[in-house]
């Protein structure tokens, strides 16, 4: 059965909290594992979550502000020292390349793992296969990338319908690949299953590429720094507040909203979750370190997906 989750290994925003380390977030979908924006203390973190550094195929890093990507140093250098045989793929700002380059050799090691570089220009398609991976321009004041993960559309193969016309084993995968099998064809015996999105938006304003980031997210993980009584102070310094981010899920069509990346001026998480009922009616997850989300269900088909 294929794992999709997210393990959240910090969330606090510049300055960590004695409950909250800086950002960090492994996603975990079917084979791939996904670091997204690795802030200082990251490796500790990991191994608190249990998650190694074997599990990680891909590292995500929105921008180059340090509370998410100063724990890069530790987890590169831990690539190698658990000699992971897979090839791990490192996707970041280019403007932002050098800071890369810098925080990957920042100390003397013996590099064996296979870290490649994919330096992030324009929005657009990073990764294809299973899971197609894009990113989009935020507004921050340095340069920012928020990702999204979509997995094809698909179809739900029915039993009982297969089972009256006596398909079974290897027939019905010949009749998913070829699309008929005789006289029946796979509308006969299957239904549309939309296939799962998840979205990654960090420090950024309010903006378009907020909404096209969001828009159908199964799970969608937003920071949101402030609350709205320092609306000013989130638009001053490019970043969001949980009642705008809720706002942006309910008119997104999200299911689950993740809020994150809380400023340490504000020590009641429960303020955090009332903004956002107040503009959200769904799934909403005030995220705390070492907590594992699960990526809701698959909807079935479009009428479903719209109806819920």
């Amino acid at each position: 059965m294929s794992t999709r989750e997210l393990v959240v290994l910090g969330t606090a925003s510049q300055v960590p909290t004695r409950l909250r380390n800086q950002n960090g977030y492994l996603l975990r979908w079917d084979g791939e594992g996904i670091l997204f924006d690795p802030g200082e203390g990251t490796q500790r973190q990991m191994l608190r979550a249990g998650v190694p550094a074997t599990d990680i195929t891909r590292i995500c890093i929105t921008h180059f502000h340090g509370d998410h990507s100063l724990g890069l140093p530790g987890v590169i250098q831990r690539l190698s020292l658990d000699a992971v045989k897979h090839p791990v793929h490192a996707h970041f700002p280019a403007s932002g390349a050098h800071y890369f380059e810098r925080m990957r050799h920042a100390t003397a090691f013996y590099e064996q793992a296979d870290l490649r570089e994919h330096p992030i220009a324009e929005d657009g398609p990073i990764a294809t296969g299973k899971v197609a991976i894009e990113a989009r321009r935020l507004s921050h004041p340095v340069e920012a990338f928020g990702y999204r993960l979509v997995e094809p559309d698909g179809r739900t193969m029915l039993p009982e319908r297969l089972a009256e016309r006596g398909i079974a084993g290897p027939d019905v995968g010949r009749l998913q690949r070829e699309g008929r099998l005789g006289t029946t064809t796979l509308d006969d015996v299957s239904v549309p299953r939309r296939g799962q999105r998840f979205a990654f938006v960090m420090d950024t304003r309010l903006c378009d590429a907020v909404y096209a980031l969001a828009e159908d997210a199964d799970t969608l993980v937003i920071e949101s720094t402030f609350l709205a009584e320092d609306t000013r102070l989130a638009r001053d310094f490019g970043h969001l507040t949980a009642q705008q981010a809720a706002r942006v899920a309910a008119e997104s069509g999200v299911r689950q909203l993740v809020l994150t990346h809380f400023s340490q001026r504000y020590p009641e998480p429960e303020r955090f979750a009332e903004e956002a009922e107040a503009e959200f009616d769904g799934e909403i997850v005030v995220a705390e370190d070492l907590e594992r989300v699960q990526v809701p269900k698959r909807r079935s088909s479009p009428a479903e997906h719209r109806e819920t």
